[in-house]
């Protein structure tokens, strides 16, 4: 981070979380997958958790990434294994499905508390009424621009509204006599963030819900909006030529070496731009479709779950870990070590944390952010790049496209539903 927003140490964590009552000695398990600062962190935290709590022992175990859903499905499946684990959100039906989780349980985690301390994207670990699990931290987009570039042309700021994004962008791109392109006003790729975008923030701003309240309904096309809109986005690389798909999926690189002069990305994507000291850049909250018009973003987010192995005294100890994980005074000192933004609304209100010039774009962004529920997030994300490409390469019918892309997400969905 550019400044230390919350310089809170570990010992004043100690006073200032709730001291719990002392339980019987029970041991708990808490896995996560390897990510050096978390891993030290949590080491750290367990120790102020069982000195607060001195009935309970926490054995920290981690798998590497790649392998960290294959070992929690062996042990739990043996009935071995961690009762609080840390999941990505996406993997929450899977999960599910698979029976290795328990709800919260109510007495710890009502629905309404929940609801009045997290923000809104809580909701994508809600099934069937109950929640499943509880973020800590969470992720959310932004739009990136080249203050050099801006310069250049003469702009005051960041466009306010998609329509002068375009016109912005149409004005910064470069190409050589004979085309080529030199400099993407906007790095347009939907292999990157801009399938989020299309789906999360200019449906909805356009008024479309991509999918029904219980998730279980493919709304992409509800309204005679979503296909005006997905032409529109898509002739911005189309039509425009503001920038095409370089590399699919390298439009990260292509801002980092100063090649694009805007991009929509997630705030994890703030350590690699920062790696370049010679670009001169700066982050802006995501236009509207107009001024005064419903905002909208994409969040994402990893989340702690009690697993079903969690019973009796294991249960107890298991939720009062999963509380003080979660915790604010937890969310701070997490946002310091390892640079996750905060899930708790009370934080996410933080003049200083939302005014930060990096950092308040994306925090600013998490009250009207939207995670997707996905039921199986690789296989949602490839039908919506074909589809794209179907527009692109082969100049299919957007209206035709989008109605064969609805009809193919919504087949995804049924079948996990109906298998559960």
């Amino acid at each position: 981070m550019k400044n230390r927003i919350f310089a809170l140490s570990l010992a004043v964590l100690m006073v200032l979380a709730f001291a719990a009552p002392s339980l019987a000695q029970v041991t708990i398990e808490y896995w996560q997958y390897y990510y050096e600062s978390k891993v030290k962190l949590i080491d750290e935290l367990i120790k102020v958790f069982e000195e607060q709590n001195p009935g309970i022992k926490v054995e920290h175990i981690t798998f590497p990434y790649d392998s960290f859903n294959e070992q929690v499905a062996a042990a739990v499946a043996a009935g071995q294994g961690p009762d609080v684990l840390n999941i990505f959100y996406g993997w929450l039906p899977m999960y599910l499905k698979e029976g290795f989780l328990q709800p919260l349980p109510e007495e710890y985690f009502s629905v309404e508390e929940i609801e009045n301390r997290f923000i809104p994207m809580v909701n994508a670990v809600k099934v069937d009424g109950r929640y499943w699990a509880l973020p800590t931290a969470v992720r959310s987009l932004a739009l990136f621009y080249n203050v050099d570039h801006f310069k250049e042309e003469g702009f005051d700021g960041p466009p306010a509204t998609w329509d002068e994004l375009l016109e912005m962008a149409i004005k910064l791109t470069r190409r050589t006599d004979r085309g080529a392109l030199v400099r993407s006003g906007y790095g347009w790729n939907v292999t990157g963030q801009d399938w989020h975008l299309f789906r999360e923030v200019l449906l909805r701003q356009w008024g479309v819900a991509p999918l029904s309240e219980d998730n279980r309904t493919v709304t992409m096309n509800s309204d005679p909006a979503a296909y005006e809109v997905m032409e529109w986005w898509i002739d911005w690389s189309r039509k425009y030529g503001v920038g095409e798909e370089e590399g699919r999926g390298l439009y990260r690189d292509t801002f980092l070496a100063g090649r694009a002069s805007m991009i929509v990305d997630g705030s994890f994507g703030i350590g690699t731009i920062s790696a370049n000291p010679n670009l001169n850049w700066a982050v802006a909250e995501l236009p509207v479709k107009e001024i005064g018009g419903e905002k909208a973003n994409f969040g994402s987010f990893w989340a702690h779950a009690i697993t079903r192995n969690a019973t009796g005294e294991k249960l107890e100890a298991a939720a009062k870990f999963l509380e003080f994980i979660t915790s604010d005074e937890v969310q701070r000192v997490w946002l310091e070590r390892v640079g996750e933004l905060p899930a708790s609304r009370e934080l996410a209100q933080d003049p200083e944390l939302r005014n930060d010039p990096v950092y308040g774009p994306f925090v600013r962004g998490l009250e009207y952010s939207h995670a997707t529920f996905f039921v199986d997030e690789q296989k949602e994300r490839e039908l919506i790049i074909d589809a794209v490409d179907k527009v692109l390469l082969l100049n299919a019918p957007v209206k035709d496209t989008l109605d064969q892309l609805v009809e193919d997400l919504q087949k995804v969905r049924d079948e996990y539903f109906n298998s559960l």
